[in-house]
């Protein structure tokens, strides 16, 4: 029996904001990320993912703040990711009440950060957030390359080879960001879901391109486990409610709250 479809707002957290852009560039306020998390917790959030996308990247203080006071006022899952380089790192976060973790470039300059952070602390901990952008690149057989830098520079890696790489190193969960649909609210990358969802063992979590109730249950037809959404939940273009009960009339078995 398949698990129940997870619906995920993502807030991008910059200098305790949260702001959104499209590929992450002319960033707007979005929000104060307690109120905002607290808000969703209480329609229908099944978890919540917090990335720290500040310029103060040696900064951890606000992060931290933020994922305390958030952890104290929700009682659904936490996600953060953002400036983890080392175990110390997450060991800071789990221990401000984050639930799992996030780690992406830190991954791609560190590999054996993979291996370290799930020997640690458990493969449940980690998720590994990959920015795949389509690339006529020879080195990225799959038609995909891995992107650094909110998807403005190649890392010189096929997409699907790196996912593979790291849930075999230890990731529990794969974000899976398309940059070309990042933002642009034109659907999810349906071919980018199902060429990576058919190569790995862990659950995937599909991210960029929402706009619409209906963009969803094609993504989990395509092989999504969970379904990331940021601007469209901030400005209230669409609920969580909504998104579940389309999902519920594809006949896709949601999460209820209690």
């Amino acid at each position: 029996m398949p698990l129940a479809i997870r619906i995920i707002p993502c807030l991008d957290v910059a200098d305790g904001r949260v702001v959104k852009g499209v590929n992450f560039q002319n960033l707007v306020d979005a929000g104060d990320p307690v109120e905002l998390a607290s808000y969703y917790a209480e329609n229908g959030a099944d978890e919540i993912t917090f990335l720290d996308i500040s310029a103060s990247k040696d900064d951890k203080k606000t992060i931290i703040d933020v994922v305390k006071k958030t952890a104290e006022a929700v009682f659904v899952p936490l996600t953060v990711g953002g400036g983890i380089r080392s175990v110390e790192d997450v060991d800071l976060l789990l221990r401000a009440g984050a639930d799992k973790v996030s780690v992406n470039t830190s991954a791609i300059s560190n590999p054996d950060l993979i291996n370290a952070i799930s020997k640690r602390f458990g493969s449940q901990v980690l998720v590994i957030s990959i920015d795949a952008r389509r690339t006529g690149e020879k080195f990225a057989v799959s038609g995909y390359e891995v992107t650094t830098h909110g998807g403005s520079k190649s890392a010189g890696l096929d997409a699907l080879a790196w996912t593979k790489q790291a849930v075999e190193r230890g990731a529990g969960e794969v974000l899976l960001n398309s940059m070309d649909k990042d933002g642009t609210k034109d659907g999810f990358d349906l071919e980018l879901i199902s060429l990576v969802k058919k190569n790995i063992n862990v659950p995937l979590i599909a991210s960029g391109g929402a706009g619409k109730v209906s963009d969803f249950a094609p993504a989990v037809k395509a092989g999504a486990d969970a379904l990331l959404a940021a601007s469209i939940f901030h400005f209230q273009e669409v609920s969580i409610n909504q998104v579940k009960a389309e999902l519920k009339a594809n006949n896709i078995e949601i999460r209820t709250q209690i």
